[in-house]
């Protein structure tokens, strides 16, 4: 699946500039929160008004100050999370801010698939961002399009920002309601 330009998953993240890409891990970050922290859904709000400015010393303030409030225990998903968080670069650089960015949609992708029914296959992760998502589960499949559609928006400015934001809030609403009905059953 590729995005409706026809560019996978990794050729966005490779031609992102540090706002989109900043944008880009954040969201992931973001959407995943609720396996982490689900009652501190605007922990990060401070962390999404740095990327709006562009502001690399806002960033690097705002996600200390996140990583502070979201220093809990958890599960092994949580564990997950938190490594986005924790591996959050504090430089404002292309460079660091895609190599974050890259493993955060790694995880996230892999973190929505361990909710799918049918479970994530060895490589399937990676076939999805190169622009295979054939055997990904609606969960895998919904956070693939996600990621795309953030680095697609993220470009366009503050209305883009707002759009990749809205993105992480509904995706962070489905992996919530995923997590909670599979607590009631279990």
């Amino acid at each position: 699946m590729t995005s409706g330009n026809g560019r996978s998953l990794l050729e966005l993240i490779d031609g992102a500039d540090e706002r989109g890409l900043a944008a880009a891990g954040l969201a992931c970050l973001d959407r995943c929160l609720p396996l982490l922290a689900p009652d501190r859904a605007d922990a990060l709000r401070p962390v999404w008004a740095a990327v709006a400015r562009g502001d690399g010393g806002a960033w690097g303030e705002a996600v200390a100050k996140a990583r502070v409030e979201l220093d809990v225990e958890g599960t092994e998903d949580a564990e997950a999370v938190r490594r986005m968080l924790t591996e959050a670069p504090a430089a404002w650089t292309a460079e660091a801010l895609r190599v974050w960015a890259g493993d955060c949609s790694v995880a996230a992708l892999a973190l929505h698939g361990r909710y799918d029914a049918a479970g994530v296959p060895d490589g399937l992760v990676e076939r999805c961002r190169a622009g295979d998502a054939g055997g990904a589960g609606p969960l895998l499949a919904g956070e693939l399009r996600r990621q795309q559609a953030v680095l697609e928006t993220a470009a366009h400015g503050p209305t883009g920002l707002r759009r990749a934001r809205e993105l992480s809030v509904e995706g962070g609403r489905v992996l919530r309601a995923v997590v909670s009905r599979r607590a009631r059953t279990a």
